[in-house]
C-alpha cells in the first residue's frame, strides 16, 4: 500500500505527464468543435441560404 501511495505522489509531482494529458484534452475539445461545425453548422447555414435565395427568386 505504501508503494502505491508513493507512486501516486510521484505521478502527481510529475508535471510532464500532466502536460500530455492537457494536450490530449485540448485536442479532443478542438476536434469536437470542428466536427460540430462541419456536420451541423453547415447544414443550418445551407438551409438559411436556400431560403434566402428562394425568397429573392420569388420576389418576396
Amino acid at each position: 500500500m505504501r508503494n502505491f501511495m508513493n507512486q501516486c505522489k510521484a505521478f502527481m509531482a510529475d508535471e510532464e505527464g500532466l502536460t500530455i494529458v492537457e494536450y490530449v484534452v485540448g485536442a479532443a475539445v478542438i476536434a469536437t468543435v470542428l466536427f460540430g461545425l462541419f456536420s451541423g453548422g453547415f447544414n443550418a447555414l445551407g438551409t438559411k441560404l436556400t431560403t434566402i435565395i428562394g425568397n429573392i427568386e420569388d420576389g418576396s
